[in-house]
């Protein structure tokens, strides 16, 4: 998978260390919950309303190990932030923790001047668990703005790490900085707690988001590493066999139960939506446009269903108009894993349409999608990882792929490299396939939709949301 990694650990007691891409410990400020940051405290229905400002230095840092929010409390944010850092923050499932922008204001977080040193995150949850974070109305009250510098690849706008679970993000912007959000955590050496099977991390929701100009992905999901080398402090991909015996290795904590869904991303310098080591994940009508923009070949899905995922549902997206491939499939067949592409445009993308390269003869079904006018292939399949059995692909439109090169060969369609198996649909799960746009007869500007008299028939992207 991708051979990267951001390094971001907690030591928690009288200060925070944080460690950053650049590696430089960074000094997190105590909290101050003085009659500065207290402004007004009411009763809810089931909790109190707090009202929170930045201090004379731009930063609200909460440590709630004390106890001092409970379940059901709300948090209301007032003013502009540099930085905005939540630890050991616990709602409960009945009764979660809400942070958002006070009623009638606008909201930013974030530093754009960052350009090096400390406070390298505009927003940061540690340790915290059954948590609402967005904006009251919209998009455009909650606003992170990070970093616009040379330095901004090392620049975190939303971090959810240190074993935070159970958390909603919702209706807010996200803008600048390396990666919008990053939600993972990193294996600790002696913290047993943060390795894989010892712990799961449960439930995470991302919706009605915009996020754009972010120089890195827009989305990091779940820990890229297949292995975690302690004694190196580096992510490991390669084969156990090829481990080094003098060092100890183990998987990071996996994620259960994520959904991705009604978000705009777009002008993002890598991967658009890059998920990896989720079980049970979801992925629907979102939108994504003009990624890779950095034109790497390493960093480039639009959609990434990346490795150590099972139990994968990505349908109704909008993938558009980028350099890279409109799609990446790595995941795994383990455990009798299910995986679905279904009912998803796209269109418009400088490489292969989509791609495969799983593990574990992990088997999709790629079913009623329109992939359509790609640089390279429409869909290609490569076993040589383990994608070995017969994938599913059934009623789906494939329009001008290879730039419409002629002659046009089926190949181009469906491209099976070495190990690679594919079992077609037939009557009327049969897949079509059109070498040129005027043989298709669609309606580019109404989501690729067949106009009277296209052979396309039934197959194909049809907008439901």
């Amino acid at each position: 998978m991708k051979n990267r990694n951001y390094i971001f650990q907690s030591m928690i007691g009288a200060a925070i260390l944080f460690a950053a891409a650049s590696c430089q410990k960074e000094d997190v400020l105590s909290e101050k919950l003085g009659t500065d940051n207290n402004l007004a405290v009411t009763a809810t229905a089931t909790g109190k309303s707090y009202t929170l400002v930045p201090d004379a230095y731009g930063r609200l840092i909460i440590d709630n190990s004390a106890g001092t929010y409970k379940p059901g409390d709300i948090i209301n944010l007032k003013g502009t932030f540099k930085t905005v850092q939540v630890v050991n923050m616990s709602g409960s499932a009945s009764a979660p923790i809400t942070i958002r922008n006070l009623a009638g204001s606008t909201v930013t977080i974030g530093d754009p001047s960052w350009n090096g040193g400390a406070y390298s995150v505009g927003c940061v949850f540690w340790n915290s668990h059954y948590i609402r974070f967005g904006g009251q109305s919209g998009q455009s009250q909650l606003i992170i703005s990070g970093s616009t510098q040379a330095a901004k690849e090392a620049y975190y706008d939303l971090q959810i790490g240190n074993k935070s679970d159970n958390i909603e993000v919702a209706n807010l912007t996200i803008q600048n900085g390396g990666n919008g959000i990053v939600a993972k955590t990193d294996p600790v050496t002696g913290d047993a707690s943060t390795q894989y099977p010892n712990t799961t991390m449960n439930n995470l929701l991302i919706h009605d988001l915009a996020i754009h100009n972010t120089a890195n992905e827009a989305m990091y999901i779940g820990h890229t590493a297949t292995y975690w080398d302690l004694t190196a402090n580096a992510p490991y991909y390669g084969a156990t066999a090829a481990m080094t015996t003098s060092h100890q290795y183990v998987q990071p904590i996996m994620w259960r139960n994520v959904k991705i869904y009604n978000n705009k991303v777009k002008d993002i310098g890598k991967d658009g939506i890059q998920t990896a080591a989720i079980d049970q994940l979801e992925i629907y009508n979102n939108e994504v446009t003009n990624w890779a923009m950095e034109k790497n070949s390493a960093h480039n899905g639009g959609i990434l269903i990346g490795g150590r995922t099972m139990n994968t549902n990505t349908h109704d997206n909008f993938v558009h108009d980028g350099w890279g491939e409109l799609c990446q499939f790595y995941g795994t067949g383990a455990n009798g894993a299910t995986h679905i592409i279904h009912n998803n445009l796209f269109t418009h993308g400088a490489l292969d349409g989509v791609s495969m390269r799983g593990y574990a003869n992990a088997i999709v079904q790629f079913t009623n999608n329109t992939v359509a006018y790609t640089m390279g292939n429409s869909l290609r399949i490569n076993g040589s990882t383990g994608q070995t059995g017969q994938q599913i692909v059934n009623a789906n439109a494939f329009i001008r792929p290879q730039n419409a090169i002629s002659p046009m060969y089926d190949k181009y369609f469906i491209y099976l490299d070495p190990g690679a198996q594919v079992k077609e649909g037939t009557g009327a799960l049969a897949n079509t396939k059109f070498g040129t746009w005027a043989a298709a007869k669609v309606d580019a500007a109404n989501y690729f939709l067949p106009l009277p008299g296209s052979p396309m028939g039934i197959t194909g992207y049809r907008k439901s949301y």
